[in-house]
């Protein structure tokens, strides 16, 4: 089989299509032909080695993918060969044309959720859900506001949130990724390029400010977001880049809390959790990941290159 392997840390280049043999499954285990791969940033840090934890080289990279069962292990009865699924966290890594993966990492994909759609599924909806309910414990009614909206996290976070009865306030950068958010449900979109843009958060809030702010770039937004903030508001901090200067008696008089969001510390509990309501959201048509481009195999380096740059709208996918 082809899959990427990375034999040392670096610029996206290091990949490489190589030829391995065929996986098998051990106990517990399920081997998927994969139709579809997700790129997410978090594997652009890992390749670069700039990440907490590393894997032993050399390794084959990514998280997410959608297949069918090719083969399963001893002592597996979720799934049988054949069927489809998405996988949110593999053994052997997804960028590839088979991957293995923990028996509870495997997923049942709903028809009418393409495999490029069940590929972006694993880190991009399991952050938004974490963040949004597990984390932040947003709830029906609240206003929330999704800085940094038309990525993956934050097109689902949009999804999840209005089919659970909230408000939402999204920025995007670009004219088409504005447009893409309120096509999927946005209320009120914001330019976060344009000056002045915090102001007219109070102004659709009618000055109380939001309920929870999901942040996707933290070292340039935090100090901002602090001031929009309603009363025990709550920024949810999902990505940053650096530090960044906060003013803390924006947090005292709102009675504020700043939460971290990483999705490796989420517990078992919380996962099987999530994945319960994401299948629910994919079966009732209320959360349908947007995929922005495909790309083959082959052009990793390329994707990785392209989803760190801005103006995202929707997820980038690897087909093998």
């Amino acid at each position: 089989m082809k899959a990427i392997r990375i034999h040392a840390p670096g610029e996206p280049e290091v990949m490489q299509l190589e030829t391995l043999d065929d996986r098998v499954p051990g106990p517990k285990q399920v081997l998927v032909k994969v139709q579809a791969i997700g790129v997410n940033p978090v594997e652009t840090y890992i390749r670069a080695g700039q990440y907490a934890m590393l894997p032993e080289t050399p390794y084959t990279p990514g998280m997410d993918c959608a297949g069918t069962v090719q083969a399963v292990g001893e002592g597996v009865t979720r799934v049988n060969p054949g069927d489809r699924v998405y996988v949110a966290g593999t053994v052997t890594g997804s960028y590839a044309e088979q991957t293995i993966a923990e028996e509870h990492r495997v997923h049942p994909l709903p028809e009418g959720i393409s495999f490029q759609q069940g590929a972006a599924i694993g880190v991009p909806c399991t952050t938004a859900y974490h963040a949004l309910f597990q984390r932040a414990a947003a709830l029906p009614g609240d206003t929330i506001m999704v800085h940094g909206a038309t990525g993956g996290v934050g097109i689902a976070a949009i999804q999840l949130a209005k089919a659970a009865g909230m408000t939402v306030i999204a920025t995007g950068g670009s004219d088409e990724g504005r447009q893409l958010v309120a096509a999927e449900g946005a209320d009120h979109v914001l330019d976060h390029a344009a000056d002045g843009y915090m102001d007219q958060v109070m102004e659709l809030t009618d000055g109380k400010g939001v309920d929870v702010i999901l942040e996707m770039l933290a070292n340039v937004n935090l100090g901002k977001d602090l001031t929009v903030l309603g009363r025990q508001g709550r920024v949810v901090v999902i990505g940053s880049r650096g530090p960044v200067e906060i003013n803390p008696r924006d947090t005292m008089g709102r009675r504020a809390s700043i939460i971290g969001c990483a999705l490796f510390q989420i517990t078992p509990e919380e996962y099987r959790s999530a994945h319960a309501a994401l299948v629910a959201g994919l079966r009732n048509g209320t959360l349908k990941p947007v995929i922005s481009q495909e790309l083959p195999l082959a052009d990793a380096a390329k994707a990785h290159h392209l989803v760190m740059e801005p103006g995202a709208r929707g997820k980038i996918v690897l087909l093998p």
